[in-house]
Protein backbone atom coordinates (compact mmCIF):
# COMPACT_ATOMS: atom_id res chain seq x y z
CA UNK A 1 0.00 0.00 0.00
CA UNK A 2 1.28 3.66 -0.90
CA UNK A 3 0.87 6.83 1.11
CA UNK A 4 0.32 9.92 -0.37
CA UNK A 5 0.90 13.15 0.23
CA UNK A 6 0.72 16.32 -1.39
CA UNK A 7 1.85 19.59 -1.35
CA UNK A 8 -0.10 22.63 -1.35
CA UNK A 9 -1.35 23.17 -4.57
CA UNK A 10 0.72 25.35 -7.10
CA UNK A 11 -0.42 26.97 -10.70
CA UNK A 12 -1.23 23.99 -13.19
CA UNK A 13 1.26 25.27 -15.70
CA UNK A 14 3.94 25.30 -12.84
CA UNK A 15 3.59 21.78 -11.67
CA UNK A 16 6.52 19.37 -12.80
CA UNK A 17 5.94 16.70 -15.31
CA UNK A 18 7.32 13.17 -15.21
CA UNK A 19 8.40 13.43 -18.43
CA UNK A 20 7.35 15.98 -21.51
CA UNK A 21 5.33 14.50 -24.39
CA UNK A 22 6.36 15.57 -27.45
CA UNK A 23 2.89 14.87 -29.31
CA UNK A 24 -0.38 14.76 -27.37
CA UNK A 25 -3.18 12.39 -28.76
CA UNK A 26 -5.95 10.19 -27.47
CA UNK A 27 -3.66 6.91 -28.47
CA UNK A 28 -0.55 7.98 -26.93
CA UNK A 29 -2.14 9.02 -23.60
CA UNK A 30 -3.82 5.70 -23.59
CA UNK A 31 -0.47 3.75 -24.59
CA UNK A 32 1.43 5.19 -21.71
CA UNK A 33 -1.17 4.28 -19.25
CA UNK A 34 -1.54 0.66 -20.77
CA UNK A 35 2.00 0.19 -20.77
CA UNK A 36 2.34 1.10 -17.26
CA UNK A 37 3.52 4.62 -17.34
CA UNK A 38 3.22 7.63 -15.36
CA UNK A 39 1.29 9.90 -17.15
CA UNK A 40 3.20 13.74 -17.20
CA UNK A 41 1.11 17.08 -16.34
CA UNK A 42 0.38 18.08 -19.86
CA UNK A 43 -1.23 14.88 -20.90
CA UNK A 44 -3.60 14.56 -18.17
CA UNK A 45 -4.33 18.29 -18.51
CA UNK A 46 -4.93 17.88 -22.36
CA UNK A 47 -6.94 14.60 -21.68
CA UNK A 48 -9.01 16.17 -19.25
CA UNK A 49 -9.71 19.36 -21.42
CA UNK A 50 -9.88 17.61 -24.65
CA UNK A 51 -12.79 14.91 -23.36
CA UNK A 52 -14.85 18.08 -21.66
CA UNK A 53 -14.73 19.36 -25.12
CA UNK A 54 -15.37 16.55 -27.10
CA UNK A 55 -12.11 16.32 -28.74
CA UNK A 56 -11.69 12.73 -27.09
CA UNK A 57 -14.25 10.48 -28.03
CA UNK A 58 -16.28 8.05 -25.40
CA UNK A 59 -14.42 5.30 -26.49
CA UNK A 60 -11.05 6.75 -25.72
CA UNK A 61 -11.40 7.91 -22.69
CA UNK A 62 -13.29 4.60 -21.87
CA UNK A 63 -9.96 2.51 -22.93
CA UNK A 64 -7.98 5.01 -20.72
CA UNK A 65 -9.91 4.44 -17.61
CA UNK A 66 -9.53 1.21 -17.76
CA UNK A 67 -6.10 1.63 -18.30
CA UNK A 68 -6.13 3.37 -15.20
CA UNK A 69 -8.36 0.77 -13.75
CA UNK A 70 -5.78 -1.79 -13.91
CA UNK A 71 -2.05 0.20 -13.81
CA UNK A 72 -3.22 2.47 -11.09
CA UNK A 73 -2.03 6.04 -10.85
CA UNK A 74 0.68 7.77 -8.54
CA UNK A 75 -0.10 10.39 -5.90
CA UNK A 76 1.23 13.13 -7.93
CA UNK A 77 -1.45 11.87 -10.85
CA UNK A 78 -3.66 11.36 -8.99
CA UNK A 79 -3.16 15.10 -7.58
CA UNK A 80 -3.16 16.65 -11.33
CA UNK A 81 -6.12 14.87 -12.60
CA UNK A 82 -8.22 16.26 -9.72
CA UNK A 83 -6.77 19.23 -10.02
CA UNK A 84 -7.25 19.50 -13.78
CA UNK A 85 -11.03 17.94 -13.27
CA UNK A 86 -11.97 21.58 -11.25
CA UNK A 87 -10.31 23.24 -13.59
CA UNK A 88 -12.54 22.23 -16.15
CA UNK A 89 -15.44 24.30 -14.76
CA UNK A 90 -16.24 27.18 -12.21
CA UNK A 91 -15.45 26.92 -8.60
CA UNK A 92 -18.47 28.15 -6.33
CA UNK A 93 -17.38 30.88 -3.38
CA UNK A 94 -20.19 31.31 -0.73
CA UNK A 95 -17.86 32.94 1.77
CA UNK A 96 -19.55 36.28 1.23
CA UNK A 97 -22.91 34.63 2.29
CA UNK A 98 -24.31 35.68 5.97
CA UNK A 99 -27.05 34.45 8.27
CA UNK A 100 -27.61 36.81 11.42
CA UNK A 101 -25.16 38.77 10.26
CA UNK A 102 -22.66 35.71 10.50
CA UNK A 103 -21.01 33.51 7.91
CA UNK A 104 -22.09 30.52 6.88
CA UNK A 105 -20.87 27.42 8.44
CA UNK A 106 -20.14 25.89 5.17
CA UNK A 107 -19.74 21.93 5.42
CA UNK A 108 -20.54 18.86 3.17
CA UNK A 109 -20.39 15.28 3.29
CA UNK A 110 -20.04 12.69 0.98
CA UNK A 111 -20.31 8.58 0.77
CA UNK A 112 -18.20 6.73 -0.94
CA UNK A 113 -20.69 4.62 -2.03
CA UNK A 114 -22.65 1.48 -0.14
CA UNK A 115 -25.78 -0.26 -0.93
CA UNK A 116 -29.01 1.22 1.34
CA UNK A 117 -26.96 4.16 2.10
CA UNK A 118 -29.89 7.05 2.61
CA UNK A 119 -27.37 8.54 5.28
CA UNK A 120 -27.54 11.83 3.32
CA UNK A 121 -31.50 12.40 2.91
CA UNK A 122 -31.85 12.50 6.96
CA UNK A 123 -27.84 13.81 7.39
CA UNK A 124 -28.32 17.27 5.71
CA UNK A 125 -31.34 18.42 7.98
CA UNK A 126 -29.99 17.45 11.33
CA UNK A 127 -26.95 19.66 10.00
CA UNK A 128 -29.35 22.42 8.96
CA UNK A 129 -31.03 22.30 12.13
CA UNK A 130 -27.86 22.47 14.32
CA UNK A 131 -26.95 25.60 12.36
CA UNK A 132 -24.72 24.26 9.81
CA UNK A 133 -24.79 25.06 5.86
CA UNK A 134 -24.65 22.60 3.21
CA UNK A 135 -23.51 23.12 0.03
CA UNK A 136 -23.94 19.55 -1.46
CA UNK A 137 -22.88 18.71 -4.90
CA UNK A 138 -24.64 15.02 -5.08
CA UNK A 139 -24.27 12.05 -7.55
CA UNK A 140 -26.42 9.45 -9.22
CA UNK A 141 -26.75 5.39 -9.33
CA UNK A 142 -23.01 4.35 -9.91
CA UNK A 143 -22.50 0.69 -10.95
CA UNK A 144 -24.17 -1.38 -8.02
CA UNK A 145 -24.93 1.54 -5.55
CA UNK A 146 -27.50 3.90 -5.47
CA UNK A 147 -27.02 7.65 -5.85
CA UNK A 148 -28.37 10.61 -3.82
CA UNK A 149 -30.07 12.35 -6.47
CA UNK A 150 -31.89 9.45 -8.07
CA UNK A 151 -33.45 9.13 -4.34
CA UNK A 152 -34.68 12.42 -3.83
CA UNK A 153 -36.01 12.33 -7.60
CA UNK A 154 -38.46 9.80 -6.72
CA UNK A 155 -39.92 13.10 -4.68
CA UNK A 156 -42.22 14.23 -7.07
CA UNK A 157 -41.51 17.50 -8.40
CA UNK A 158 -37.97 17.71 -6.88
CA UNK A 159 -35.24 18.90 -9.36
CA UNK A 160 -31.31 19.01 -8.34
CA UNK A 161 -30.83 21.14 -11.34
CA UNK A 162 -30.11 24.36 -9.68
CA UNK A 163 -28.53 27.49 -10.71
CA UNK A 164 -25.67 29.15 -8.79
CA UNK A 165 -28.08 31.87 -7.20
CA UNK A 166 -30.75 29.56 -6.54
CA UNK A 167 -27.87 27.49 -4.58
CA UNK A 168 -26.83 31.11 -2.79
CA UNK A 169 -30.26 31.80 -2.15
CA UNK A 170 -31.12 28.58 -0.20
CA UNK A 171 -27.89 28.42 1.71
CA UNK A 172 -29.09 32.12 2.41
CA UNK A 173 -32.48 31.10 3.61
CA UNK A 174 -32.56 27.57 4.83
CA UNK A 175 -29.16 26.26 5.49
CA UNK A 176 -28.60 23.89 2.12
CA UNK A 177 -28.84 22.95 -1.37
CA UNK A 178 -28.36 19.56 -2.82
CA UNK A 179 -27.63 19.75 -6.40
CA UNK A 180 -26.43 18.28 -9.14
CA UNK A 181 -22.70 19.27 -10.34
CA UNK A 182 -23.93 21.11 -13.47
CA UNK A 183 -20.82 23.29 -14.19
CA UNK A 184 -18.66 21.86 -11.31
CA UNK A 185 -16.05 19.71 -12.90
CA UNK A 186 -18.15 19.07 -15.92
CA UNK A 187 -15.08 16.73 -16.88
CA UNK A 188 -16.29 14.36 -13.86
CA UNK A 189 -19.72 14.47 -14.88
CA UNK A 190 -18.81 12.74 -17.94
CA UNK A 191 -15.94 10.42 -16.77
CA UNK A 192 -18.81 9.43 -14.32
CA UNK A 193 -21.35 8.61 -16.42
CA UNK A 194 -18.93 6.62 -18.56
CA UNK A 195 -17.59 4.60 -15.46
CA UNK A 196 -21.04 3.64 -14.19
CA UNK A 197 -21.40 1.56 -17.57
CA UNK A 198 -17.74 0.67 -18.22
CA UNK A 199 -17.00 -1.24 -15.28
CA UNK A 200 -14.38 1.04 -13.88
CA UNK A 201 -16.12 1.92 -10.92
CA UNK A 202 -13.40 0.29 -8.78
CA UNK A 203 -10.54 2.40 -9.49
CA UNK A 204 -8.90 3.89 -6.69
CA UNK A 205 -7.51 7.11 -8.51
CA UNK A 206 -10.99 7.39 -9.99
CA UNK A 207 -13.04 7.38 -6.63
CA UNK A 208 -10.73 9.83 -4.91
CA UNK A 209 -10.53 12.14 -8.00
CA UNK A 210 -13.97 12.38 -8.82
CA UNK A 211 -15.31 12.94 -4.89
CA UNK A 212 -12.52 15.59 -4.23
CA UNK A 213 -12.86 17.45 -7.99
CA UNK A 214 -16.34 17.98 -6.81
CA UNK A 215 -15.87 19.12 -3.29
CA UNK A 216 -13.30 21.12 -3.71
CA UNK A 217 -15.16 23.05 -6.55
CA UNK A 218 -18.35 22.88 -4.93
CA UNK A 219 -17.64 26.08 -2.09
CA UNK A 220 -17.81 24.18 1.20
CA UNK A 221 -15.31 24.98 3.81
CA UNK A 222 -14.85 21.42 5.13
CA UNK A 223 -15.81 18.33 4.55
CA UNK A 224 -16.20 15.23 6.02
CA UNK A 225 -16.19 11.47 4.26
CA UNK A 226 -17.86 8.65 4.55
CA UNK A 227 -15.43 5.70 3.39
CA UNK A 228 -17.14 2.52 2.65
CA UNK A 229 -15.47 -1.20 3.88
CA UNK A 230 -16.85 -4.59 2.93
CA UNK A 231 -18.42 -6.46 0.34
CA UNK A 232 -20.74 -3.30 -0.83
CA UNK A 233 -17.85 -1.52 -0.87
CA UNK A 234 -16.04 -0.22 -4.47
CA UNK A 235 -13.03 -1.10 -2.38
CA UNK A 236 -13.93 -4.15 -0.39
CA UNK A 237 -10.91 -4.41 2.19
CA UNK A 238 -9.87 -2.66 5.11
CA UNK A 239 -6.56 -1.41 3.35
CA UNK A 240 -7.65 -0.38 0.47
CA UNK A 241 -10.49 2.15 1.65
CA UNK A 242 -7.70 3.11 4.56
CA UNK A 243 -5.78 4.21 1.16
CA UNK A 244 -8.14 5.66 -0.41
CA UNK A 245 -9.41 8.05 2.88
CA UNK A 246 -6.34 8.96 3.43
CA UNK A 247 -5.76 9.91 0.07
CA UNK A 248 -8.77 11.87 0.07
CA UNK A 249 -8.16 14.01 2.98
CA UNK A 250 -4.62 14.86 2.07
CA UNK A 251 -6.26 15.98 -1.54
CA UNK A 252 -8.31 18.41 0.78
CA UNK A 253 -5.63 19.42 2.58
CA UNK A 254 -4.10 20.42 0.21
CA UNK A 255 -6.63 22.55 -1.19
CA UNK A 256 -7.31 24.41 1.40
CA UNK A 257 -10.53 21.96 2.79
CA UNK A 258 -10.55 20.90 5.81
CA UNK A 259 -10.80 17.49 5.52
CA UNK A 260 -11.54 13.88 7.88
CA UNK A 261 -12.58 10.58 6.99
CA UNK A 262 -14.49 8.03 8.87
CA UNK A 263 -14.22 4.20 7.98
CA UNK A 264 -17.72 2.40 7.77
CA UNK A 265 -18.97 -1.00 7.51
CA UNK A 266 -20.28 -1.72 4.26
CA UNK A 267 -20.68 -6.05 4.52
CA UNK A 268 -24.24 -5.31 5.10
CA UNK A 269 -26.56 -3.02 3.67
CA UNK A 270 -27.72 0.11 5.67
CA UNK A 271 -31.00 -0.21 7.06
CA UNK A 272 -33.86 -2.27 5.96
CA UNK A 273 -34.34 -0.78 2.64
CA UNK A 274 -32.46 -0.31 -0.67
CA UNK A 275 -33.45 1.38 -4.07
CA UNK A 276 -35.31 4.58 -4.61
CA UNK A 277 -38.15 5.59 -2.64
CA UNK A 278 -38.26 3.15 -0.33
CA UNK A 279 -35.01 4.60 0.84
CA UNK A 280 -36.58 8.30 0.96
CA UNK A 281 -39.71 6.44 2.87
CA UNK A 282 -36.95 4.51 5.59
CA UNK A 283 -35.23 8.62 5.64
CA UNK A 284 -38.38 10.05 6.77
CA UNK A 285 -38.89 7.38 9.73
CA UNK A 286 -35.52 8.07 10.62
CA UNK A 287 -36.69 12.36 10.56
CA UNK A 288 -39.68 11.14 12.63
CA UNK A 289 -37.24 9.63 15.56
CA UNK A 290 -37.68 6.02 14.50
CA UNK A 291 -35.75 3.84 11.76
CA UNK A 292 -33.46 1.57 12.06
CA UNK A 293 -30.38 1.72 14.42
CA UNK A 294 -28.08 1.57 11.95
CA UNK A 295 -29.02 4.33 9.97
CA UNK A 296 -29.82 6.64 12.85
CA UNK A 297 -26.27 5.88 14.34
CA UNK A 298 -24.16 6.44 11.25
CA UNK A 299 -26.44 10.06 10.72
CA UNK A 300 -25.48 11.25 14.38
CA UNK A 301 -22.04 10.12 13.79
CA UNK A 302 -21.29 12.37 10.79
CA UNK A 303 -23.47 14.90 12.21
CA UNK A 304 -21.23 15.42 14.86
CA UNK A 305 -18.48 15.41 12.77
CA UNK A 306 -19.61 17.95 10.47
CA UNK A 307 -20.37 20.00 13.33
CA UNK A 308 -17.01 19.76 14.84
CA UNK A 309 -15.26 20.18 11.38
CA UNK A 310 -17.78 23.42 10.69
CA UNK A 311 -16.55 25.02 14.67
CA UNK A 312 -20.26 24.56 15.70
CA UNK A 313 -20.72 23.48 18.98
CA UNK A 314 -23.45 23.64 21.93
CA UNK A 315 -26.16 21.77 19.71
CA UNK A 316 -27.07 18.11 20.12
CA UNK A 317 -27.47 16.38 16.65
CA UNK A 318 -30.00 13.95 18.11
CA UNK A 319 -32.23 16.54 19.76
CA UNK A 320 -33.44 17.92 16.43
CA UNK A 321 -34.54 13.90 15.45
CA UNK A 322 -36.56 13.74 18.55
CA UNK A 323 -38.13 17.57 18.48
CA UNK A 324 -38.62 17.47 15.01
CA UNK A 325 -36.50 20.39 14.11
CA UNK A 326 -34.49 18.09 11.46
CA UNK A 327 -37.95 16.83 10.07
CA UNK A 328 -39.21 20.20 9.66
CA UNK A 329 -35.78 21.62 8.15
CA UNK A 330 -36.31 18.46 5.20
CA UNK A 331 -39.40 19.34 4.50
CA UNK A 332 -38.72 23.32 3.53
CA UNK A 333 -35.83 21.99 1.45
CA UNK A 334 -37.67 19.76 -0.70
CA UNK A 335 -40.47 22.78 -1.05
CA UNK A 336 -37.51 25.36 -1.63
CA UNK A 337 -36.41 22.49 -4.98
CA UNK A 338 -39.75 22.13 -5.86
CA UNK A 339 -40.93 18.93 -4.21
CA UNK A 340 -44.33 18.15 -3.02
CA UNK A 341 -44.17 17.96 0.37
CA UNK A 342 -47.68 16.40 0.81
CA UNK A 343 -46.41 13.51 -1.08
CA UNK A 344 -43.60 12.65 1.85
CA UNK A 345 -45.20 9.52 3.06
CA UNK A 346 -45.00 5.61 2.22
CA UNK A 347 -48.29 5.69 0.33
CA UNK A 348 -47.56 8.39 -1.26
CA UNK A 349 -44.16 7.60 -3.07
CA UNK A 350 -43.84 5.51 -5.92
CA UNK A 351 -43.53 2.04 -5.36
CA UNK A 352 -42.79 -1.03 -8.13
CA UNK A 353 -46.19 -2.67 -8.83
CA UNK A 354 -44.49 -5.97 -9.58
CA UNK A 355 -43.08 -7.90 -6.56
CA UNK A 356 -41.82 -11.30 -5.86
CA UNK A 357 -40.78 -11.80 -1.60
CA UNK A 358 -38.15 -14.79 -0.74
CA UNK A 359 -39.19 -16.40 2.30
CA UNK A 360 -37.06 -18.48 4.96
CA UNK A 361 -36.64 -22.19 4.13
CA UNK A 362 -36.26 -23.04 7.77
CA UNK A 363 -36.57 -21.24 11.31
CA UNK A 364 -33.34 -19.76 13.49
CA UNK A 365 -31.44 -16.66 13.10
CA UNK A 366 -30.77 -14.89 10.40
CA UNK A 367 -26.98 -14.58 8.86
CA UNK A 368 -24.61 -12.25 7.30
CA UNK A 369 -26.97 -10.84 4.04
CA UNK A 370 -24.18 -9.70 1.31
CA UNK A 371 -24.72 -6.15 0.53
CA UNK A 372 -23.03 -6.17 -2.87
CA UNK A 373 -25.60 -9.25 -3.70
CA UNK A 374 -28.58 -6.99 -2.88
CA UNK A 375 -27.10 -4.18 -4.40
CA UNK A 376 -27.11 -5.77 -7.70
CA UNK A 377 -30.42 -7.44 -7.31
CA UNK A 378 -31.63 -3.95 -6.91
CA UNK A 379 -29.93 -2.65 -9.83
CA UNK A 380 -31.62 -5.51 -11.91
CA UNK A 381 -34.88 -4.70 -10.87
CA UNK A 382 -34.53 -1.30 -12.46
CA UNK A 383 -32.92 1.34 -9.44
CA UNK A 384 -29.89 1.69 -11.47
CA UNK A 385 -28.22 2.35 -14.73
CA UNK A 386 -27.22 -0.16 -18.00
CA UNK A 387 -26.75 3.03 -20.14
CA UNK A 388 -25.49 6.49 -19.65
CA UNK A 389 -28.33 8.68 -19.29
CA UNK A 390 -31.13 5.87 -18.82
CA UNK A 391 -33.78 6.54 -16.87
CA UNK A 392 -34.44 4.71 -13.51
CA UNK A 393 -37.22 3.39 -12.02
CA UNK A 394 -38.25 5.22 -8.72
CA UNK A 395 -40.21 2.50 -7.27
CA UNK A 396 -37.66 -0.36 -8.04
CA UNK A 397 -36.21 -1.97 -4.49
CA UNK A 398 -35.86 -3.96 -1.84
CA UNK A 399 -37.01 -4.33 1.66
CA UNK A 400 -34.73 -6.46 3.98
CA UNK A 401 -37.68 -7.97 6.61
CA UNK A 402 -34.92 -9.73 8.66
CA UNK A 403 -31.54 -8.00 9.13
CA UNK A 404 -28.40 -10.24 10.59
CA UNK A 405 -29.09 -11.58 14.49
CA UNK A 406 -32.67 -11.65 14.57
CA UNK A 407 -35.13 -14.24 14.81
CA UNK A 408 -36.65 -15.99 11.46
CA UNK A 409 -39.60 -18.29 11.56
CA UNK A 410 -39.92 -20.67 8.50
CA UNK A 411 -41.82 -19.38 5.99
CA UNK A 412 -41.84 -16.19 6.89
CA UNK A 413 -40.78 -13.10 4.51
CA UNK A 414 -37.21 -12.34 4.03
CA UNK A 415 -36.40 -10.03 1.26
CA UNK A 416 -39.55 -8.10 -0.61
CA UNK A 417 -38.83 -7.45 -4.30
CA UNK A 418 -40.61 -4.25 -6.28
CA UNK A 419 -40.17 -3.00 -9.82
CA UNK A 420 -42.17 -2.18 -12.63
CA UNK A 421 -40.59 -4.00 -15.13
CA UNK A 422 -42.10 -8.29 -14.19
CA UNK A 423 -39.17 -9.94 -15.93
CA UNK A 424 -36.52 -8.32 -13.96
CA UNK A 425 -37.81 -10.41 -10.87
CA UNK A 426 -36.28 -13.49 -11.72
CA UNK A 427 -32.79 -11.90 -12.64
CA UNK A 428 -33.02 -9.73 -9.46
CA UNK A 429 -33.72 -12.59 -7.14
CA UNK A 430 -31.38 -15.00 -8.90
CA UNK A 431 -28.49 -12.52 -7.57
CA UNK A 432 -29.51 -12.62 -3.92
CA UNK A 433 -28.63 -16.91 -4.17
CA UNK A 434 -26.17 -17.87 -2.20
CA UNK A 435 -26.22 -14.08 -0.70
CA UNK A 436 -27.80 -14.86 2.84
CA UNK A 437 -28.22 -17.69 5.15
CA UNK A 438 -30.61 -18.92 8.28
CA UNK A 439 -28.90 -20.48 10.90
CA UNK A 440 -28.68 -21.91 14.22
CA UNK A 441 -26.80 -18.79 15.77
CA UNK A 442 -26.12 -14.98 15.16
CA UNK A 443 -23.19 -13.87 12.70
CA UNK A 444 -20.51 -11.76 14.81
CA UNK A 445 -21.32 -8.18 15.23
CA UNK A 446 -19.20 -6.27 13.31
CA UNK A 447 -18.42 -2.21 14.24
CA UNK A 448 -20.59 0.02 12.32
CA UNK A 449 -17.83 2.63 12.82
CA UNK A 450 -14.07 1.39 12.33
CA UNK A 451 -12.05 4.34 12.08
CA UNK A 452 -11.15 7.93 11.79
CA UNK A 453 -8.87 9.25 9.31
CA UNK A 454 -7.09 13.17 9.54
CA UNK A 455 -5.07 14.70 7.30
CA UNK A 456 -1.43 14.61 8.90
CA UNK A 457 -0.11 18.27 7.36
Amino acid sequence: MTDFTFDAPRPMSHLDAPRPMSHLDAPTVIRVKRDGGVLPDEAIDWVIDAYTRGQVADEQMSALLMAIFLRGMTGPEIARWTAAMVASGQRFDFTDLRRGGRPLALVDKHSTGGVGDKITIPLVPVVMACGGAVPQAAGRGLGHTGGTLDKLEAIPGFTAELTKSQIRQQLSEIGAAIFAAGELAPADRKIYALRDVTATTESLPLIASSVMSKKIAEGARALVLDTKVGSGAFLPTEAEARELARTMVELGHAHGLVTRALLTDMSVPLGRAVGNAVEVVESLEVLAGGGPDDVVELTLALAAEMLDAAGIDGTDPAETLRDGTAMDCFRALVAAQGGDTTRLAADALPIGVHTDTVTAPRGGTMGDIDAMAVGLAVWRLGAGRSAPGEQVQFGAGLRIHRRPGEPVSAGEPLFTLYTDTPDRLGPARAELEGAWTVGDSAPPVRPLIIDRITATG
